[in-house]
């Protein structure tokens, strides 16, 4: 059982790879699995954008990771209606060009709020040299909470 998250932990952008490696697939790390408990259920504080929040629901619902995690329909949408009604929804921020643009929304978010700091598991995006400091990997972020 992950360990679990104290309410003052900061608040944070959590990276779509860690909610999908949370979930109950075989072999999911603990880190990540109390990371998603912590939003799901109110514990953990996180920002997201409403673009953020789409693709949670567009990566979970993808057939290849929809056989992994089984989850049906009902139960799909009852996680992502949670992390939806948990999320601290902001507006994005201008912000130069992220290491990957398919991860420009999470730039633009950091650059929403100075003291957000990113929980991802994206090797490119943790060697960001601008961003030294603000992206965490998810065993550094509980290291923290």
């Amino acid at each position: 059982m992950p360990p679990p998250l104290r309410r003052s932990a900061p608040a944070v952008i959590v990276d779509t790879n860690v909610v999908v490696a949370g979930l109950p697939i075989v072999g999911n790390p603990p880190p990540t699995a109390a990371i998603l408990q912590g939003m799901l259920s109110g514990e953990l504080p996180f920002v997201a954008s409403a673009s953020l929040l789409a693709e949670y629901r567009e990566v979970l619902s993808r057939p290849p990771l929809r056989k992994l995690h089984g989850l049906a329909d009902e139960s799909l949408q009852a996680l992502v209606d949670r992390l939806e009604r948990h999320a601290d929804v902001i507006e994005p921020g201008a912000a130069a060009p992220a290491p990957d643009p398919g991860d420009q929304m999470l730039w633009e978010l950091l650059a929403a709020r100075a003291e957000l700091v990113l929980v991802t598991s994206d090797k490119l995006l943790l060697r960001d040299r601008r961003m030294r400091g603000r992206i965490i990997t998810p065993q550094a972020y509980l290291a923290l909470a």
